[in-house]
């Protein structure tokens, strides 16, 4: 029997913008609204859409780095928002995060040496100081660098390099969960293939769990075992990595896989583009009823006024549409 790592239910992140003197009345930024889904462990989950959808809020809510507006936040069976600050900082070991951008997340006064022995020493994983240096060659080794990159700083780093000292910075507190927020988009394609390559090894060496934050669909489908496809800030379809692609329920989902390009030239002047009409709305301003109304290709008057429930179509295939 699987095993739920992660449950998240209802989740609501809401934003105060404007309210001053000058700006004159507030508005609420909906960047979440009512998102639920549950990770196994062992298990990588794909979140994916377009930029703004509330991907990385999400991510943010489980790190406890937002705290949601409303909610729950199950890992290991605990609720993350009712833990006190001291409960909160022993879980937070459990639950890591690889961030975008590899070099603003790292301290350039830092070697790298540093860098990863101050989670050691701070969580007191390591507590011995003659000791730390050995676990850094370790952590190094297992994300395919060199004892010598210990005494180098991040802007003698690649871009490559660099990410791999945020996934071992990571790996050094020893947890069950990672979020891995983009992780390979600022990344030439040769290098995001290198490291989606070692995410996979790790999982499979020390059976880590992800989140794995994306907009480019390809490498969510090469990673993932399940995809949940977010937009304005709901889920709109969750389903098998396989099923999803193949099979897609959601409009939305259907147009997002259209633009994906496919190397066969002919296969790709055959098949069927599905071009969207209009902007993302703002979430200052969400529509009324199915928030992808506006663009739908095959609205009908019910998606304006009646809000769809995500709801299971198929076994463990799950859409918010009205017509799936």
């Amino acid at each position: 029997m699987s095993e739920a790592l992660l449950e998240v239910s209802d989740l609501v992140k809401h934003f105060t913008v404007g309210g001053g003197i000058l700006s004159g009345a507030a508005g609420l930024v909906r960047a979440i609204d009512g998102v639920s889904f549950t990770i196994e462990r062992g298990e990588t989950l794909g979140l994916v859409g377009e930029s703004g959808c509330g991907k990385t809020t999400t991510g943010r809510c489980i790190l406890q780095l937002e705290r949601p507006t409303g909610g729950r936040i199950l890992f290991e069976g605990r609720d993350l928002s009712a833990l006190s600050v001291d409960e909160l900082r022993k879980v937070r070991r459990r639950i890591q995060v690889i961030f975008q951008d590899p070099y603003s997340s790292l301290n350039p006064r830092m070697t790298v040496g540093q860098i990863l022995a101050e989670p050691l020493k701070v969580h007191g994983i390591v507590p011995e100081k003659v000791a730390r240096p050995a676990r850094v060659r370790e952590l190094l080794a297992q994300v395919g660098l060199a004892p010598q990159h210990a005494r180098r700083y991040p802007h003698q780093l690649s871009g490559g390099q660099r990410q791999r000292v945020g996934i071992a910075r990571a790996l050094a507190m020893e947890p069950s969960l990672i979020v891995c927020d983009e992780p390979v988009s600022a990344l030439d394609v040769s290098i995001q293939a290198q490291i989606i390559n070692l995410l996979e090894d790790l999982q499979r060496r020390y059976g880590l769990t992800f989140l794995f934050i994306a907009h480019d669909l390809s490498v969510v489908r090469h990673i993932s075992d399940r995809v949940a496809v977010m937009y304005l800030g709901k889920i709109v379809e969750l389903a098998d990595r396989k099923t999803l692609y193949e099979e897609p329920l959601h409009p939305y989902t259907r147009a997002l896989l259209s633009a994906v390009p496919i190397p066969d030239p002919d296969v790709e002047a055959r098949r069927e583009h599905t071009v969207l009409r209009g902007e993302v709305p703002s979430p200052l301003r969400p529509p009324p009823g199915c928030v992808f109304h506006p663009r739908c290709p095959i609205a009908v008057d019910r998606c304006a006024a009646e809000v769809p429930a995500l709801r299971e179509i198929r076994p463990g295939h799950c859409a918010a549409c009205h017509l799936a």
